[in-house]
């Protein structure tokens, strides 16, 4: 009896196991579900001290049958989610972390550090991608799907020269 409880129980946690092993894999789609043309990215700096800078990632779209809106990107380890522009064309805005640190007040009176802000967390990585690869994610129905995209352009760096120009 004791060896029937201990296959029955092993069944049993193999089935747990084989049920929950799926949860946690993203699957990446075979094809991308519209049309794209030569997707691009830029950096882009503001030429005031401690301004801001950032990415650009341009995603073209030629040919879009089932009007599906692509919602975010994933490019160089950094996520954002992506603006419909252009009726064909998908921008998103990656910032990067300013360069000036922020004080930090640190003293042993609890009430002294109540003003500090609460440090970032990193952003980690969805999906292990080369510096010329993107993941892109959509929706259809209520089912987030994701499709890679390769061979990225690096177009020019573009500065700002006032704060008050328009950023891309």
């Amino acid at each position: 009896m004791k060896v029937f409880k201990n296959i029955l129980f092993l069944t049993c946690m193999l089935f747990i196991m084989a049920t929950f092993s799926q949860c946690g894999v993203t699957k990446l789609e075979t094809k991308a579900p519209v049309t794209l043309g030569a997707v691009y990215y830029q950096h882009w700096t503001d030429k005031v001290e401690g301004g801001e800078s950032g990415i650009v990632i341009v995603i073209p779209v030629i040919s879009n049958p089932k009007n599906i809106i692509l919602d975010s990107v994933q490019f160089l380890g950094k996520q954002a989610k992506l603006e419909f522009k252009n009726n064909s064309v998908f921008i998103g805005h990656i910032k990067q972390e300013s360069i000036q640190k922020e004080d930090i007040i640190m003293s042993s009176d609890p009430r002294a550090e109540y003003g500090n802000k609460v440090p970032k967390r990193a952003n980690t990585a969805q999906f292990q991608l080369q510096t010329d690869q993107c993941v892109v994610s959509y929706k259809i129905g209520n089912k987030v799907k994701y499709f890679k995209i390769d061979k990225i352009l690096k177009k020019d760096d573009m500065l700002y020269i006032d704060s008050d120009s328009k950023k891309p």
